[in-house]
């Protein structure tokens, strides 16, 4: 079993950034692949980006193609989410997720077995 701990969050001005960053403890982090997914007040919770063990492949939703970038460091059992040109509709609460299963939907919520707590990210206009 994996803990997962964000950090990071904070308020921004739109066309700012932030980094986010995950911790893992508990079990072998290579052996996860690893996700970040936010929930807007009164939204649903979405995927944002994920990557899988090795950090070989990477996904994006299109909301955030071009501007984030989902990174891992298998030796320091983290992994972070650079966010780029960040704009309002950005603001939401962001959630670390980790997986062990190296097949399946890497953007659905149902495949993760494994959440953080959150951390706010909150875009002014």
């Amino acid at each position: 079993q994996v803990q997962l701990v964000e950090s990071g969050g904070g308020l921004v001005q739109a066309g700012g950034s932030l980094r986010l960053s995950c911790a893992a403890s508990g079990s072998t982090f290579s052996r996860y692949v690893m996700g970040w997914f936010r929930q807007a007040p009164g939204k649903e919770r979405e995927f944002v980006a994920s990557i899988s063990r090795t950090g070989g492949r990477t996904y994006y939703a299109d909301s955030v193609k071009g501007r984030f970038t989902i990174a891992r460091d298998n030796a320091k059992n983290t992994v972070a989410l650079q966010m780029n040109s960040l704009k309002p509709e950005d603001t939401a609460v962001y959630y670390c997720a980790a997986d062990p299963e190296w097949s399946g939907d890497y953007t659905s919520l149902k495949k993760y077995d494994y959440w953080g707590q959150g951390t706010q990210v909150t875009v002014s206009s």
